[in-house]
């Protein structure tokens, strides 16, 4: 499995939470990573993105200001850091990669090439 998410659970509103995903059997530096998220009865939504010169990042506008995307590319890692959460934040987090050339940016529909397999996040009292 290219990539594996950790760190879900479920925690009270105005709570915090830390994703990680963990890459292997591809070049890590050279990708960009994204979370998406796919709530209760909901579609696909994305939600950050850090380019693979780990600089630029895109937060949907649900989440900006709130989330904090970074990449350790030391450790293969992304993480996602979550803060005042809200109940609508509930979902199936995801994370994905997509390498060169990179034909859209930021949070377009981007041609990922790996998945991971998902971790629950519960925001409720």
């Amino acid at each position: 499995v290219p990539l594996v998410e950790s760190g879900g659970g479920l925690v009270q509103p105005g709570g915090s939470l830390k994703l990680s995903c963990a890459a292997s059997g591809f070049t890590f530096s050279n990708v960009a990573l994204s979370w998406l998220r796919q709530g209760p009865g909901k579609g696909r939504e994305r939600v950050s993105c850090v380019e693979n010169d780990g600089r630029r990042v895109t937060y949907a506008d649900s989440v900006k200001g709130r989330f904090t995307i970074f990449r350790d590319d030391a450790k293969n890692t992304v993480f996602l850091q979550m803060n005042s959460l809200k109940a609508e934040d509930t979902a199936v987090y995801y994370c994905a990669a997509d390498g060169p050339p990179f034909i859209v940016g930021g949070l377009q529909p981007r041609a990922y090439e790996y998945w991971g397999q998902g971790t629950q996040v519960t925001v409720s009292s």
